[in-house]
């Protein structure tokens, strides 16, 4: 039997919106208030959103029961598997001292820890996001940081930080291809519509980023080289979303970051080299050209250390391009219609224009997922490496046991994302924001925001969110481009707070446990930079020049 959304349940819009907030206030206090273990954050959060389904937005209970285990088994796959194989690979460098290797190369490029900090968690992270996405990046980099010698806490909240700007046009433009299905607006306009919003925040990202590490002093003393980096990023992204597409936009901007900044150092250095990772006084005299790649090891070692990530990046890349990935498809994919739940759910105006039957079909892609590219690259590099079938089982096994409570936290949370997804929770949040009036420009791009913190990808806020921005711009008299384009770029600034990156961040670092501490540390640089981007957009949308930037203007 079908059932319809209801998204004003209590006949008060008020009390509805104050009802539907209550899973995510569950979780965030459970997280950031009471310190509870993000599993168990995770699973209080659910609880509350099948409670609110049931009772609140009158789902019935077979169907809610089914959304908790759709959402669960797309945490596993691919989110989860995404994550086990990636740790799987660290571990298996690790065994061998590879990966201390290669944190003494990347050391070796320079010895100042804000700049290995912005060579490393913005320029490297972003192609691990243009490439693979689902946080691949956070997972590299946070475990690349804690080898050099950064705090749990900084490398996690920082990686969080820094994989922000990227996020739109992860995973090969995933996100930006989901928002064209779910609006009907041409990609093309989509992609140069949020590359028209982002590279202002490539550029301050990067300052930012040392900011939160190392203090204004800290960031004016390398604003050269943070200025090389965030440009060297925008500029192709611009160039490549706007005049390609949203496909290579962070493969081709990460490179020539990590390029041109790369280059950069081989000629400058800052007068003092940062060599403290807490971010406290410098402790040596700089000077220009003290670029020594490699450090203390000989290049063969250093190459050595650097195939198993070269491996993993060819891989990745290869496995996302559409044909391979449809090639993929073709030959494993399997899909599995969820009982008592597709097609038998339906949203409703003002969410939609007409009644629409949500789909909910499980695909099993166990060979085109991501989490599967990177497991044969961890296989590859594990022969490369020398290890044998059996010890690399092993390692796989350790894996596994350090990744249960992860695996099942990232779980919890999808399942939390798809019952407030599937139960209208989230369109009665979405339509209160719609209330704002002229204002809708900002509180839409926080909607954004919103369903990213929620779910924890852009591509599902996307989804959840992409055709009520549509609508509500045409009622409102905007571009519905600008606004579809606007829930992309604010959710990126909501990437750093959803449980399943901290999650991530925690678990790459080894810092189990201390969600609550990871949650802290970010909570406010996500609010005040998707509080800019509101304000990037409302200028787009009211304020010349910024208005002739709009594509579909009114």
């Amino acid at each position: 039997m079908v059932w319809q959304q209801v998204y004003d349940p209590f006949g008060n819009a008020v009390i509805s919106t104050l009802v539907a907030a209550i899973p995510i206030i569950v979780l965030l206090a459970g997280i950031g208030v009471f310190g509870m273990k993000a599993h168990m954050a995770a699973l209080a959060g659910l609880a509350a959103a099948l409670l609110i389904a049931v009772f609140g937005q009158g789902m019935p209970v077979d169907k809610a029961g089914m959304t908790a285990l759709f959402g669960a088994a797309y945490g596993l796959l691919p989110i989860g598997w995404i994550i086990i194989n990636i740790i799987f690979l660290y571990q298996l460098t690790s065994e061998k001292g590879y990966f201390k290797i290669l944190q003494d190369s990347i050391a070796g490029i320079t010895d100042d820890r804000r700049l290995q900090l912005l060579l490393i968690a913005f320029s490297f992270g972003a192609f691990f996001e243009g490439a693979g996405g689902f946080g691949t990046p956070v997972a590299v980099t946070g475990a690349i940081l804690i080898g050099l010698g950064f705090s749990p806490l900084a490398a996690s909240g920082l990686s969080l930080i820094a994989n922000t700007a990227p996020v739109a046009f992860g995973a090969l433009g995933t996100p930006v291809i989901a928002l064209a299905g779910v609006t009907g607006l041409p990609l093309t306009d989509l992609s140069a519509m949020i590359g028209r919003q982002l590279p202002f925040f490539s550029v301050l990202v990067p300052f930012w980023l040392i900011v939160a590490f190392a203090g204004f002093r800290g960031m004016f003393q390398i604003w050269p080289a943070i200025l090389i980096a965030g440009v060297a990023f925008a500029v192709p992204q611009f160039l490549v979303s706007n005049y390609h597409g949203p496909w290579l936009v962070d493969v081709v901007a990460a490179i020539a970051s990590i390029g041109c900044l790369t280059l950069f150092l081989r000629k400058w250095s800052p007068r003092e080299i940062w060599t403290s990772a807490d971010g406290s006084a410098p402790t040596l005299a700089g000077g220009s050209g003290s670029v020594h790649v490699g450090g203390n090891h000989e290049r063969s070692e250093v190459l050595k250390a650097w195939i198993p990530w070269l491996i993993l990046s060819v891989v990745v890349f290869c496995w996302g391009i559409p044909q391979v990935k449809a090639f993929l498809d073709g030959v494993s994919i399997l899909k599995f219609p969820v009982a008592h739940l597709d097609q038998l759910v339906q949203r409703v105006p003002p969410v939609v224009t007409a009644p629409k039957a949500e789909a909910a079909v499980y695909s099993l892609n166990w060979l085109s997922a991501t989490g599967s590219g990177i497991l044969l690259s961890a296989i590859i590099a594990g022969f490369v490496m020398g290890f044998s079938p059996w010890q690399m089982v092993k390692t796989y096994g350790r894996t596994l046991h350090i990744m249960r409570f992860s695996i099942l936290t990232i779980s919890a949370m999808m399942a939390l994302g798809f019952v407030t997804r599937y139960s209208g929770v989230d369109a009665t949040l979405g339509l209160a924001f719609a209330q704002t009036g002229w204002l809708y420009p900002f509180f839409g791009t926080l909607l954004g925001w919103l369903g990213v913190a929620l779910t924890g990808s852009d591509t599902s806020s996307n989804v959840l969110f992409g055709s009520l921005q549509k609508i509500s711009a045409e009622q409102l008299g905007l571009s519905p481009t600008l606004m579809a384009a606007a829930n992309s770029s604010g959710g990126v600034m909501g990437k750093m707070i959803d449980a399943q990156s901290i999650v991530v961040a925690s678990t790459a670092t080894r810092w189990y446990g201390h969600e609550k501490e990871i949650l802290r540390y970010v909570f406010l640089h996500s609010i005040a930079l998707a509080s800019l981007m509101g304000l990037l957009v409302m200028a787009q949308a009211y304020i010349a020049p910024f208005t002739h930037m709009v594509i579909g203007a009114p």
